[in-house]
């Protein structure tokens, strides 16, 4: 059985950086898909409205670094309490707008059960950087929001309620986040004020070890011990205001700043889209590498089609941008594109500068059951889903070099023919699940040429 050590030698040492997930998911019911989708809708419109008229509206400015963080841990272990937290505290000093906690959950199934289910954005400053935080789900029914969660940031704040410690969403959410390859995080403890200073102490020690155990440095990350609440509530002391400015504090120096690939040809993944009568398209997502500026021209791909366009404004965190950069979450205007021409898991790009492939070859480590996977081998024709950025499509599994199975925990070199062709590139990290199980991470070693489906299949 391999360990967690060797999910990381084998998966990450291809030494990419990012891997995305898609938001939908089939495993819920259909009301459910459509609250959920009505949801990430209502997300745009606000910035559909700024992009719509820009007139008197400010821009954005970049005076300091940008990184994008966000919150992860079990369900109601208070992460979209900390968010609240964090927003209100920097906004007393302008760092921030203050987000009320019903302002991050924002569906009427979040509010009714108090739970997150769609990944929630906002941003703030510290005195040395501007964030983009994303506030994950944690309940196990919404786990694939999580990883399309988790699949933007380059870092995250890891939340554990003092009155429970570690629980199974907490180590859920530290793999994704591994897998992904977010390298550093920081700890608050939270709900201090439940419990004493004993409980405190095991529950530090505790998760100290299980940062150790899925590959991240239990030694030294830093782990801030507090009340989101008792912050959100405007509280002095340790545990209240003092406890958001030491996590930030810790997240400045801890989190390293990434690499950018702005040098490279421009691609952003799509997550949603919304259209604005009479004034075309509103797409969004993270921009995976390159730049932008307006009144360009792009090229949709994805899902077996190529549209080609032109940028007529950008946004981000409902400031008009003047250029759009690697790690920005944004949206763009598109000119004369209908909603129904584009769909999630579809990239923009600059035209001719990505195709559409349905075969690939891929390097693939295959988790372990003691690491969430699957409890038996599988064999050639396996179909599972594939996800990388945000597209999410079936593909049948052929293994290669005579090998007949693969067990948990092995890696393994294999061919991948996608139900649809999607826009694939060597290096380009996916994620294998089959059905609520994660079945394995890789990395795509080498397009082959597409195989063209026989007529009636």
């Amino acid at each position: 059985m391999a360990s967690i050590a060797n999910l990381r030698l084998c998966i990450f040492s291809a030494g990419l950086r990012k891997l995305n997930f898609p938001q939908t998911f089939k495993d819920v019911s259909h009301l459910q898909r459509q609250t959920l989708l009505q949801t990430q809708l209502c997300s745009l419109k606000t910035s559909a409205a700024v992009l719509a008229e820009p007139k008197g509206k400010t821009s954005f400015k970049r005076t300091k670094p940008h990184l994008n963080i966000g919150t992860i841990g079990h369900v109601d272990h208070g992460k979209t309490t900390l968010t609240a937290a964090i927003t209100k505290v920097l906004s007393e000093a302008g760092g921030a707008k203050f987000h009320k906690y019903d302002e991050i959950d924002k569906a009427p199934e979040e509010k009714k059960r108090g739970i997150t289910i769609n990944a929630a954005h906002v941003e703030y400053e510290t005195s040395n950087r501007h964030y983009a935080h994303t506030d994950c789900p944690g309940h196990a029914d919404y786990i694939k929001n999580m990883i399309t969660g988790t699949a933007q940031m380059e870092g995250a704040i890891l939340v554990v309620a003092a009155t429970d410690g570690q629980m199974p969403q907490t180590r859920e959410h530290l793999l994704l986040a591994k897998q992904i390859g977010v390298d550093k995080i920081v700890v608050f403890i939270n709900k201090a004020d439940a419990v004493d200073d004993e409980v405190l102490e095991l529950v530090e020690l505790e998760m100290r070890e299980v940062l150790a155990e899925f590959g991240f440095d239990g030694e030294n990350t830093p782990i801030i011990i507090g009340s989101a609440l008792q912050a959100l509530e405007g509280k002095e002391g340790k545990i209240g205001i003092d406890c958001v400015h030491e996590l930030l504090g810790a997240v400045d120096e801890w989190i390293p700043l990434p690499v950018r690939d702005l040098d490279k040809e421009y691609m952003m993944p799509i997550e949603a889209s919304y259209t604005i009568q009479g004034r075309g398209t509103v797409v969004s997502g993270r921009v995976e590498r390159g730049k932008i500026k307006k009144n360009e021209e792009v090229e949709l791909v994805g899902h077996g089609r190529k549209i080609k366009t032109v940028v007529t404004g950008l946004e981000m965190f409902h400031k008009m941008l003047e250029e759009g950069q690697a790690g920005d979450q944004m949206g763009a205007l598109l000119r004369n594109v209908k909603r129904d021409d584009t769909k999630r898991g579809m990239v923009m790009c600059k035209p001719g500068s990505l195709d559409l492939h349905n075969h690939v070859e891929a390097q693939v480590y295959i988790l372990g059951k003691d690491e969430g996977g699957r409890h038996k081998p599988f064999t050639s024709n396996f179909s599972p889903q594939m996800y990388s950025y945000t597209w999410d499509v079936a593909a049948k599994i052929q293994l290669i070099g005579g090998k007949e199975m693969v067990m948990p925990g092995e890696d393994a070199t294999l061919n991948l023919q996608l139900l649809k062709p999607m826009v694939c590139e060597q290096g380009q990290r996916f994620t294998l699940r089959d059905g609520k199980i994660t079945l394995g991470t890789g990395v795509i070693t080498k397009v082959l040429p597409n195989i063209e489906e026989e007529d009636g299949k």
